[in-house]
């Protein structure tokens, strides 16, 4: 288990007691974690200051992701139609094409959270009798009980699987993907403009493609456009989903309301829109978990970057997604061009569609 970390900079100095509150995270922060989840966290804030926003939907943060989810995203009667739902509407003919001469497909769903977006297209497949199975993925566990709760009471018929898995730090098991005596195609999705909160998205989009086989399919969303013309309002998930989980990081970590503030605002480094908490006080945080006792130093103005969210422009996602080893056979925005859904299969594939 490696748990040295390099202190070369500012960031591991010693600060004197009394110029630094201590605090250590609580109870329920470290039953949320593994010891190699709170040593990436550890690691996080010591090299990147930042709190990886994957670890924010697990606990607590699995009722505020699926609260945020069911109050401004899914439909509702005064609201129009979720984009994702539309995109996956609108490409409908054309990834039902594709398998045309193909058995049953599995759909792995990766950072599934509580399902809602493939509701409507899982139904569409179904009718068409192409279902083999679901296979529900996400790094929260809590999120996955709610999958498998709504997934069920949809789809009583069709087989359900899940597994807690980071796709940031890992391609997905085959063993989920095979069967015995059959081996059925699959179709990848990673909805929710997740891609865009990955810190590292290029080691996500080769994870997903070293778990494809020829005849799957990636199909992903996100937001297009200019970061930097970001107008300085919070919306959506900047809003609500940053501010919950800011709450949610003061009480497990120990640090008081009126040593740190949120802020908001468009990051140059990363071409990002990013909520940081930002420090009024030297803090000490002490993790103590299993054989971890580690010190990560944090100083007054010094900020953490809680929650992310990168825009892509459409070259630049171009680029990103060739350099991972896959290749775009469709793309499609939506009419406002905000979003865009794109399906990828394996770049060794030759020919077009």
């Amino acid at each position: 288990m490696a748990q040295n970390f390099h202190n070369t900079s500012h960031f591991s100095s010693d600060i004197s007691s009394s110029s630094s509150c201590t605090t250590k995270p609580s109870s329920e922060f470290y039953s949320l974690f593994s010891e190699a989840e709170v040593l990436e966290i550890i690691h996080a804030l010591e090299v990147r200051r930042e709190m990886p926003l994957k670890y924010s939907y697990k606990g607590r943060g699995a009722r505020i992701w699926d609260d945020f989810y069911l109050k401004y995203i899914i439909p509702k009667w005064y609201r129009a139609s979720n984009v994702e739902i539309e995109l996956l509407n609108k490409n409908f003919a054309y990834i039902n094409s594709y398998y045309q001469s193909s058995g049953k497909i599995n759909i792995v769903d990766v950072g599934a959270g509580n399902s809602y977006p493939v509701k409507k297209f899982v139904s569409q497949l179904r009718k068409l009798n192409k279902i083999n199975k679901y296979v529900a993925l996400d790094v929260s566990a809590e999120l996955l009980k709610v999958s498998k709760k709504n997934f069920q009471k949809w789809f009583p018929s069709i087989e359900f699987i899940s597994q807690a898995i980071d796709i940031e730090n890992n391609s997905i098991p085959q063993t989920l993907l095979h069967h015995q005596t059959e081996d059925p195609a699959n179709i990848f999705l990673h909805l929710g403009v997740t891609i865009g909160n990955h810190q590292n998205r290029i080691r996500v989009f080769k994870n997903f493609k070293d778990s494809m086989g020829e005849n799957d399919l990636l199909i992903f969303t996100n937001e297009i456009g200019s970061n930097s013309t970001w107008d300085g309002k919070a919306r959506g998930g900047c809003d609500y989903h940053a501010g919950k989980i800011y709450e949610w990081i003061k009480s497990n970590i120990g640090i008081r309301y009126e040593d740190c503030e949120l802020i908001r605002k468009y990051d140059l480094e990363t071409d990002s829109v990013v909520a940081n908490m930002k420090f009024r006080q030297n803090y000490t945080i002490n993790f103590q978990y299993q054989g971890i006792d580690k010190n990560v130093n944090l100083f007054e103005a010094d900020e953490i970057t809680i929650w992310r969210h990168h825009k892509h422009e459409i070259p630049e996602l171009m680029q990103e997604i060739e350099q991972a080893g896959l290749k775009i056979v469709q793309y499609t925005t939506n009419k406002y061009l905000t979003h865009i859904m794109v399906i990828c299969q394996v770049a060794s594939i030759t020919g077009d569609i």
